[in-house]
């Protein structure tokens, strides 16, 4: 049986506002294996990167006013240590890929001084032997010339190398789970396809376990074996990518699935993409029942009043809703 790295119990996260309390993630449950990739999938304000920054204990105290539920962490409920104790987690065993490399990394400060403090922080090495990991973890991100790339300012380097230096940051201090939060955001897709074939290296080389947060499901066929769909803060589904992706049991994810834009084939007609109707809802106007209903085309009476409980279809796949297996 293969090791849990993360288990993640009933994770629950609301936010004080001037409108009043909101719930953004409402009790979500799942387990990271080790040299395992799940993927954490949904539209912009499903919750996905609350729930990463939840376990790293990164959002803002003041906002984020109650969290509870269980993050197990070898033996420890992260959710209960103490700042002091968090910060030697953070980053040397649990490290993240932020969203927006240009504004993760500090825009005063070059890129060697960004990366030797973080390993001087967390490794009992001398200035001298950081500058030499530096230089070692930026070879191993594939930056040509890294001892000048050390001596650069994050605004002198492009997009993708600003991503690049993000991974080795992340990766400089050997961490046994690795959270990549939108990793090629913004990143043209030849980038896209180099960060995703590194990341995937690295990860093998190692046995590095990956969280890895995403709203394009190319990118999760190609390098997670399992995922969950999120939606407006629930766990919708979740199970294996492939017999997933081939067979969906919940609305959204069939509605992610359809959206996705394919290659023309010559000789067929092109079809307009097929979009799901509406938006997220707001967290402070979620709708009763099922937070889907409103957008559903298979939505019933019981849809609108009554929250679906869990489908468990066999140990690995599971989804929430009032539909039967294999209706949709």
């Amino acid at each position: 049986m293969i090791p849990i790295e993360l288990d993640v119990r009933n994770l629950k996260v609301s936010f004080s506002t001037p409108q009043g309390n909101f719930s953004a993630v409402n009790g979500i449950s799942f387990q990271l294996h080790r040299g395992e990739t799940l993927a954490l999938v949904g539209e912009s304000g499903c919750g996905k990167t609350v729930s990463a920054l939840s376990i790293l204990q990164l959002l803002p105290k003041s906002a984020a006013n109650n969290i509870s539920g269980e993050i197990i962490y070898s033996g420890k409920n992260l959710l209960s240590l103490g700042a002091k104790q968090m910060r030697k987690i953070r980053g040397e065993e649990i490290s993240m890929i932020f969203q927006d490399p240009m504004t993760s990394l500090n825009p005063v400060l070059t890129i060697g001084e960004q990366l030797i403090e973080t390993l001087l922080q967390h490794k009992s090495l001398n200035r001298k032997e950081a500058l030499e990991k530096s230089v070692q973890l930026l070879g191993k991100v594939e930056l040509y010339s890294p001892e000048e790339k050390l001596k650069q300012y994050p605004h002198q380097l492009s997009g993708g190398m600003r991503q690049r230096v993000m991974i080795a940051m992340a990766l400089a201090c050997e961490p046994k789970i690795l959270i990549a939060d939108e990793p090629t955001t913004a990143l043209d897709v030849l980038i896209q396809a180099q960060i995703l074939d590194l990341l995937e290296n690295l990860k093998r080389e190692s046995s590095m376990s990956m969280l890895l947060i995403t709203h394009d499901l190319g990118i999760v066929v190609e390098i997670a074996e399992r995922l969950m769909v999120m939606y407006a803060g629930d766990e919708v589904e979740t199970g294996p990518t492939k017999s997933l992706l081939k067979n969906p049991n919940h609305p959204y994810t069939k509605g992610l699935i359809l959206s996705r834009p394919h290659l023309g084939i010559e000789g067929k007609k092109k079809q307009r993409l097929i979009e799901i109707e509406g938006s997220v809802p707001n967290p402070n106007k979620r709708p009763t029942g099922c937070s889907f209903h409103p957008r559903c085309k298979w939505v019933m009476d019981k849809c609108r009043t009554q929250k679906p409980l869990a489908k468990n279809l066999n140990p690995n796949l599971k989804y929430n809703c009032h539909l039967d297996p294999g209706t949709i």
